[in-house]
């Protein structure tokens, strides 16, 4: 399957994919660990050591030399059948190789783990092209709001029935950059490179100001 977005050097994109039939991808909380720290080891153009993955491994992945990355990471979320990625390209090669090393290792993994054969995702990854800053913003707001999808999953129909449970919901879901905007430092914030993003909030205030903002627009 030909992907018809081209990863235009410097250009922004939204990147997701979803388990084949909407089968879940991730059935524990290690599937999604896992998969977080492949989103930062699978980012390099050195030698990639997915043996590092392995939970018995001695080198903690967070702590490895990554050198040059093939993209640059501004924002993701992980739900249990699809994942979401903000990535900002550096060039057609490298990030369609930053890809086929996530889809290719978290398939090989998942399948092995899971006594299953047969392809995991639904084909290459989708991308749409950002190229309005307006709709770059709002992106932020896409991808951390999608989780408010396990608690209600019609909030976008009818509107947020508990405005209270959905934002504590949000400050305490480990597999986003939620957390890492809301100014807590952990070792995870090492798969951002806010850098390459337009400083859009500067403060962690004013990112959970403008998030749930929108969750309160939405509400009952």
């Amino acid at each position: 399957m030909t992907r018809l977005v081209q990863f235009t050097p410097g250009e922004y994109f939204h990147i997701y994919n979803r388990g084949t039939n909407k089968m879940k991808i991730f059935l524990s909380d290690y599937d999604y660990s896992r998969f977080q720290k492949l989103l930062y080891l699978a980012n390099s153009k050195e030698t990639v050591k997915f043996s590092d993955l392995n939970p018995k491994s001695p080198y903690p992945v967070w702590t490895q030399k990554r050198g040059e990355t093939l993209v640059d990471i501004g924002a993701y979320s992980l739900m249990p059948n699809h994942f979401h990625i903000l990535i900002r390209s550096k060039n057609e090669k490298d990030t369609g190789l930053f890809l086929q090393r996530i889809l290719l290792s978290h398939s090989k993994y998942f399948n092995i783990k899971n006594e299953r054969s047969g392809t995991l995702f639904q084909g290459k990854s989708k991308a749409e092209h950002i190229n309005k800053d307006t709709y770059l913003k709002y992106i932020y707001t896409y991808i951390h709001l999608n989780i408010i999808k396990l608690i209600q999953s019609d909030w976008k129909e009818v509107g947020i029935k508990n405005i209270k449970k959905a934002k504590e919901y949000l400050k305490n879901y480990k597999y986003s950059s939620f957390i890492d905007y809301s100014g807590i430092n952990r070792l995870e914030g090492g798969i951002l490179n806010k850098k390459a993003f337009p400083n859009y909030f500067q403060t962690p205030k004013q990112f959970e100001k403008e998030i749930f903002e929108f969750l309160d627009y939405g509400k009952n």
